[in-house]
């Protein structure tokens, strides 16, 4: 807490705006809180989303600080928990209002995989997998998602 005087409007718009808190062992570890959070995010209090969108945003911010902590050999992929189906490696994501999050991919072996899930049931474990064809660029979802973001001003999806 700091001294600083602020107006009812300031102290509104600053509990409004995303805030994020990360440590790890590793200082120079990149966290999530070190991405520049999309203008379009930033203008639509977090009140005014539902806990889908709200979800989705947060989630494409922590795709992006993975991938950019990969090599060129390496893509992203989500593993699951509580089953055996393996892990997604993520081609697409959305949502569904109110409370929808879903993953589009493939599995292991190539099949396409949806993952549709609850937001109150939402837990996504990131794994970097080595890139499925040896000389493509690796497909880099979370630069993608971000950048829709940004164009989108009003509605991610």
């Amino acid at each position: 807490m700091d001294d600083e005087i602020r107006t009812a409007a300031e102290a509104f718009e600053a509990d409004a705006m995303p805030r994020v808190h990360e440590v790890h062992s590793d200082p120079s570890s990149r966290n999530a809180c070190d991405q520049e959070i999309p203008q379009s995010v930033k203008d639509k209090p977090v009140t005014q989303k539902s806990p889908a969108q709200w979800a989705y945003e947060r989630v494409v911010l922590y795709l992006k600080n993975f991938e950019e902590q990969l090599d060129n050999e390496h893509e992203v992929a989500m593993g699951f928990t509580g089953t055996e189906a393996g892990v997604l490696r993520i081609e697409g994501m959305g949502y569904f209002d109110p409370d929808i999050v879903t993953f589009y991919g493939a599995d292991q072996s190539g099949g396409r995989t949806q993952l549709i899930q609850h937001v109150s049931q939402l837990n996504v474990v990131l794994r970097a997998l080595p890139k499925m064809v040896q000389n493509a660029a690796p497909n880099r979802i979370g630069f993608r998602l971000v950048e829709d973001l940004e164009k989108s001003g009003d509605d991610p999806a």
